[in-house]
């Protein structure tokens, strides 16, 4: 499967809040106060840290908002999120494999990955929820063909 089969699976009736093309974005400068609220309030894991909304310049999740509480107390909510951001943002193409996707998450220990496209700018972005759901879709597919196979269909 592809990133980009991942990306047109990704409105989920379980979360209509969440539209398939939307791109969570959050400006460096905001507070990281401001930040957790907006996560909260999406019921999202991640935000892409972006000045224009389509390039990504860095990315919070709520790992990078509970380390910083626990290793700078409830003062750090003030900072602007560009000081606690995660900035190496590791990033992926539409025509990705989403196996090897799900591997770069799993070893780089991160959850959400930004889709760019050949200029640069974020398509979308993919979590490891995504992907192994796209991965279990895969396994589902493969199983009942093997068996439409033994069964003769």
């Amino acid at each position: 499967m592809l990133v980009k089969q991942l990306l047109s699976m990704k409105h989920d009736a379980a979360k209509p809040w969440i539209e398939a093309g939307t791109i969570v974005t959050i400006r460096p400068e905001v507070t990281l106060a401001e930040a957790a609220k907006l996560l909260a309030e999406k019921r999202i894991g991640a935000a892409v840290v972006s000045e224009d909304g389509r390039t990504p310049v860095g990315i919070l999740s709520e790992r990078d908002v509970v380390r910083q509480l626990g290793n700078n107390g409830i003062q750090v909510l003030e900072q602007p999120i560009s000081e606690v951001m995660t900035r190496s943002v590791q990033t992926c193409a539409p025509g990705d494999d989403a196996m090897t996707v799900l591997e770069r998450m799993t070893e780089g220990r991160f959850r959400h990955m930004p889709v760019i496209d050949d200029d640069g700018f974020m398509l979308g972005v993919v979590s490891i929820g995504d992907a192994v759901s796209g991965r279990l879709k895969e396994l589902a597919a493969e199983k009942d063909a093997l068996t439409g196979m033994i069964m003769g269909n």
